[in-house]
């Protein structure tokens, strides 16, 4: 049979387009479709189960994000060869669909949804991941899922003073901006991205702009949704709602959460009195009615303990902690705080701690990328972990969460740009939350930034971060500075920024109900630059600039260029040279060859052995010009001549042979030169005869007279003829020979021996 497509086109303006059609692939999906732009091809699917588990009060959501290695023509690393665990890169797509999508399911929808996308075809000049939330909002679209607003997603670059939707990875590199922006058609709902420095208006017109262009793909949306046939929504059972459990819930509890939440008080001290609290009212139900009604109980508290929450912050402008709604927490920060480690910093604002440190290395430890849309390496990351111990719980380990990797995907990006472009080394920052009560990714970055200038790294300028948070309810509305967990919990908004003295270097947002307005994110943003700096502020206070050098056990990293064609030489057979030398002088060197050049990095901690490696290579790559004079050592006796090796370049050696020591006649090489002498020769180059390097200890010394009257074994060299004694004997005899011109052939008779010629008669 033959499906039945239907098909709709994006134009995005510059002669590019997206595509969205359905009816082809995965039909038995509750909703499906291809999305297409060039030749990068992604299908998404969506399923939800009839009915939710019991016992469920949230929406278990899962969205996956793979790319497929046949996508590219490539074939998937590892002894399997298969696709495996994602990577950092599909995880970080994961949550940037994730994020946009669950604030928008209804509050009682409860059941198994599972959003899948893969990459199916790619194109390198299109980044996939711009196109990942069209994917899933259209496989949405086109179900009977209960999701009725529809989004989008889109990447905005900068290039040249221009705004870019969905720009090239190639074109990224020269972009001021890389930004992710998801948005229904009414409100912005997610931003994430980094930047180079933009001002707060700047940042404001990028998601203006991206905004614009989302709304289009929403409307390309509608038409398709309307061209398939819209499903009615399915039926699914409703939370069980019981107005009399919520009235006595609220009349017991609200007043005295106002009071504790408006006197200011510690986390754990604030928890206890909200848990007393609680307990008090399960007090006023029966045992009955609390095994019947309990989840009705915790629902209704909770409700109850948000609003009045949120009233005290609209009412009096005061928080859970008693700051005002500007204010920043304490901070006190220390630096060298790990003796061993190349670089440490601790950062502590209010009941949220980091400790960082900093590692540095040679290329070889570079992070290697390798996807179906991306190779590479990066030369600086940052890894973040959230242990239960920083919020007081006890947890199962299960390895790196995707929280811990979107995380410190946000405070590398926070960073990276201050790292300036010659540096030599290899970096990895590890960020370990100690404690957390509200914004432990924006720790990061501040104990990030004291780490690395801790451990000599030159940061171009020193790098900041703030949590934002905004309590509304559709009239009034509060921004809150430096945001607390509850804040978070609790709030409208959690909206991340960092920055230089100078500008934004990255942020993360994540709005959490419909139509914000610009006018509160500008003031949010306007309100985090004031926190930025009072915060930045803090971190110069205890270091303002890199420490001049790396510390003593960091170790030191020297680059220098060879030839080439030494790189084998230094290398070695099997590796050899180059093993020996590390063992030796307990470095590590990396050769990389570049444009025919071999750059070649020495990592250690000992001067002395680095000064061997860099001897090591002078000695390799060392050559001798014909005519200048050198410094030799004799290292071995022969009974022709002497092998020396030039004191400049240890290791490179060349014959000294006998007749070159001295002037005079030269019986045994020890009666001139022994073993370890150290003296001057001429490099005459190389011998016509022996094909091998020449030099000459005598043609530096002066040259003897002769000595007519000694023996003439004795005598020494005959002195040079001057020149106006005229040419010897021998010359002026063939002269004569030369002007008497060519002597007459004789003839054979005349050759012959008389004796032997014989008569015609005989």
């Amino acid at each position: 049979m033959i499906p039945n497509v239907t098909k709709e086109v994006i134009d995005l303006g510059d002669g590019r387009t997206i595509s969205i059609e359905t009816g082809k692939l995965a039909k038995q999906a509750d909703g499906s479709v291809v999305v297409r732009m060039g030749d990068t091809m992604l299908l998404g699917t969506v399923v939800s189960a009839r009915k939710a588990s019991p016992g469920v009060d949230f929406l278990p959501l899962t969205v996956d994000y793979r790319e497929k290695f046949a996508a590219a023509g490539r074939f998937p690393g590892g002894f399997f060869k298969r696709e495996a665990r994602p990577s950092d890169a599909e995880v970080l797509t994961m949550r940037l669909v994730d994020r946009v999508l669950r604030p928008l399911f209804p509050d009682d929808y409860h059941a198994e949804t599972q959003v899948m996308i893969q990459l199916m075809s790619h194109d390198e000049e299109v980044m996939p991941d711009s196109l990942a939330g069209l994917a899933a909002s259209a496989a949405l679209a086109l179900s009977d899922i209960p999701f009725e607003t529809l989004i989008s997603e889109v990447r905005v670059g900068r290039i040249n003073g221009e705004f870019v939707i969905n720009p090239s990875r190639a074109q990224l590199e020269e972009s001021d901006i890389d930004m992710m922006i998801g948005a229904s058609k009414d409100s912005i709902a997610m931003v994430e991205g980094e930047m180079k420095e933009i001002s707060e208006q700047e940042m404001i017109d990028a998601i203006k702009f991206a905004h614009e262009a989302i709304k289009i793909q929403i409307a390309a949306q509608e038409r398709l949704q309307a061209a398939f046939g819209k499903k009615d929504i399915r039926s699914y059972d409703e939370e069980r709602e019981d107005e009399a459990i919520y009235a006595k819930v609220k009349a017991a509890a609200y007043d005295k959460i106002y009071e504790v939440a408006k006197v200011g008080s510690a986390k754990h001290e604030r928890s206890e009195k909200f848990a007393e609290i609680k307990e008090e009212v399960k007090t006023l139900f029966t045992e009955e009615e609390q095994l019947e009604n309990g989840d009705l109980i915790s629902k209704y508290f909770y409700k109850t303990n948000k609003e009045a929450v949120r009233n005290v912050i609209l009412d009096l402008g005061l928080r859970l902690d008693g700051r005002k709604t500007t204010e920043i927490r304490p901070i006190w920060c220390e630096v060298d705080y790990l003796p061993r480690v190349h670089g440490s910093a601790l950062f502590t604002r209010g009941e949220t701690q980091a400790l960082a440190t900093v590692t540095l290395g040679t290329s070889r430890e570079a992070n290697q990328i390798d996807s179906p849309s991306e190779q590479g390496e990066e030369k600086f990351y940052l890894h973040y972990n959230f242990p239960p111990f920083s919020t007081g719980e006890a947890k199962p380990l299960r390895g790196t969460s995707r929280r811990e990797v979107g995380h410190g995907n946000l405070a590398q990006r926070a960073l990276k740009n201050m790292i300036p472009a010659e540096n030599p080394y290899t970096i990895r920052v590890v960020s370990e939350v100690l404690e957390s009560n509200g914004s432990s990714s924006m720790a990061t970055v501040c104990a990030g930034t004291l780490a690395l200038m801790d451990a000599g790294v030159q940061m171009i300028k020193p790098v900041s971060g703030i949590a934002m948070g905004l309590i509304t309810d559709g009239e009034r509305f509060a921004v809150l500075s430096d945001i607390l967990g509850d804040e978070d919990h609790l709030g409208d908004m959690d909206f991340k920024v960092t920055g230089t003295a100078d500008g934004i270097t990255a942020c993360q947002m994540d709005i959490k109900i419909d139509g914000l307005r610009y006018e509160i994110m500008e003031q949010a943003l306007n309100q985090a630059r004031d926190g930025r700096l009072h915060i930045l502020g803090k971190l110069t206070e205890v270091m303002d600039t890199p420490r001049p050098e790396v510390k003593r056990f960091a170790p030191k990293i020297i680059m220098t260029t060879i030839p080439g064609q030494y790189i084998g030489a230094l290398i070695g057979p099997g590796g050899k040279v180059i093993q020996e030398l590390q063992k030796a002088t307990g470095t590590t060197i990396v050769i990389n060859e570049v444009d025919e050049q071999g750059v070649v990095e020495i990592l250690g901690t000992s001067p002395e052995g680095i000064a061997a490696v860099l001897a090591k290579i002078d000695s390799l790559t060392f050559k001798p010009t014909v005519g200048e004079a050198y410094e030799v050592k004799v290292i071995k006796m022969l009974d022709f001549g002497a092998v020396v090796e030039y004191t400049q370049a240890p290791g490179n050696e060349v014959l000294l042979h006998v007749s070159e020591l001295d002037w005079a006649r030269t019986e045994n090489v020890s009666d001139v030169v022994n073993m370890g002498d150290v003296f001057m020769v001429k490099y005459i180059g190389i011998d016509p005869k022996t094909r091998k390097e020449k030099v000459s200890r005598k043609a530096l010394m002066p040259r003897p007279p002769r000595d007519e009257n000694a023996p003439r074994e004795d005598r020494g060299p005959r002195p040079e003829r001057r020149d106006d004694r005229g040419p010897r004997r021998d010359d002026r005899r063939d002269d004569r020979n030369r002007d008497r011109g060519p002597r007459p052939e004789r003839r054979d008779d005349n050759r012959d021996n008389a004796d032997n010629q014989q008569t015609p008669q005989e």
